[in-house]
C-alpha cells in the first residue's frame, strides 16, 4: 500500500557508505523459468529527493540512497530471445522493445532491487502475461528504435529510441531520445554510482496487498557512458513524478543474456 505523506521521511542507509551486497548477483540454486536477451540498453538517471518518490512505493521496501539522494531511471532498450526454459523462441512473439521507469530500493535493509512505477513493451500478449503472471505494471506502446549510421568510422553510431503508449492508460505517455555511446567499454566497478544503478538484480511488485519479488541473474553489463542528444517524455508525469531540472545521466550497454527465476512473496 503507497505510503501517505505522514511516512514521506521513511527511507533506507545511505548505500553510498556502505558494502555492496554480493547475494543477488550470485545465480539462485533454482530452476530459471524464462531466458531472453536485454539488447541496446540506454539508463537514463537523475537523482531525486527521497520525499519526492517516497509516497509512491510501498511502505515495506526502503528507498535506497547513494549520497542522501534517490534515483529515477528511463531505461529503453531491445528484449530478443524471450522464451520458457527449454523451448525455442517463437519468431514475431519473443523479440519486442521495451522501455521502464523505476527507482532503486532494499527489502529490510539486506535485498537491494527495482521498483518499477511503469513499463512499456512493444509487443501486446507480452503485456498480458507480464501483468498476469508477474503483477508489474505493463503498458502496451507503439515503439520505435533506429541505429543511425555515423558520419565517420571512426565514431559512434547515435541511437534513436521512441514510444508512445496505447493502453492501459493514464495517457497520454511517450518518449522520444537520440544517444550516443562514449567512452571505454568496462563494467562498472562496486561502490561507484553506476554500479549502484545498474547492477540490480532483483525486482519488487505488489499485487492483491502482498509484496512479492522475482530474481535475474546475468553477467555485469559491459557499459560506457553516452551522450543524450535530445530528450522528450511524458513517462515520468504519468507515473506521478516530477522530473528534476538536473541533466541526467547516461549510459549505455551492448547488453546481457538473462535467466528469469520464479516469482515468490517477499
Amino acid at each position: 500500500m503507497p505510503a501517505t505523506p505522514s511516512q514521506s521521511s521513511r527511507s533506507g542507509p545511505d548505500r553510498s557508505l556502505a558494502s555492496d551486497c554480493p547475494a543477488p548477483t550470485q545465480r539462485p540454486r533454482q530452476r530459471a523459468v524464462l531466458r531472453q536477451e536485454w539488447r541496446d540498453l540506454l539508463f537514463v538517471h537523475w537523482p531525486i529527493r527521497p520525499e519526492a518518490l517516497r509516497a509512491l512505493v510501498p511502505l515495506e521496501l526502503e528507498l535506497d540512497l547513494f549520497d542522501g539522494m534517490a534515483y529515477v531511471g528511463l531505461v529503453p532498450f531491445t528484449m530478443t530471445g524471450v522464451r520458457p526454459v527449454g523451448l525455442p523462441a517463437l519468431p514475431g512473439l519473443s523479440s519486442f522493445h521495451e522501455t521502464n521507469v523505476r527507482t532503486y530500493v532494499r527489502l529490510a535493509d539486506r535485498d537491494p532491487g527495482v521498483w518499477f512505477f511503469n513499463l512499456e513493451a512493444g509487443r501486446s500478449i507480452a503485456v498480458c502475461l507480464a501483468r498476469r503472471l508477474f503483477h508489474l505494471p505493463y503498458h502496451y506502446a507503439r515503439m520505435l528504435f533506429e541505429r543511425e549510421p555515423a558520419s565517420r568510422a571512426t565514431e559512434p553510431s547515435t541511437i534513436l529510441y521512441a514510444g508512445a503508449r496505447r493502453w492501459p492508460g493514464p495517457v497520454p505517455a511517450s518518449y522520444a531520445m537520440r544517444a550516443t555511446p562514449t567512452g571505454p567499454v568496462q563494467p562498472a566497478r562496486p561502490g561507484t554510482l553506476e554500479h549502484f544503478l545498474i547492477e540490480r538484480y532483483i525486482l519488487f511488485t505488489l499485487w492483491k496487498r502482498r509484496l512479492y519479488q522475482c530474481q535475474v541473474h546475468h553477467t555485469p553489463y559491459p557499459l560506457q557512458t553516452a551522450r543524450i542528444l535530445t530528450l522528450d517524455e511524458t513517462l515520468l508525469a504519468a507515473a506521478g513524478i516530477d522530473r528534476p531540472e538536473t541533466i541526467p545521466l547516461a549510459h549505455f550497454s551492448t547488453g546481457v543474456e538473462v535467466e528469469v527465476f520464479p516469482i515468490r512473496y517477499a
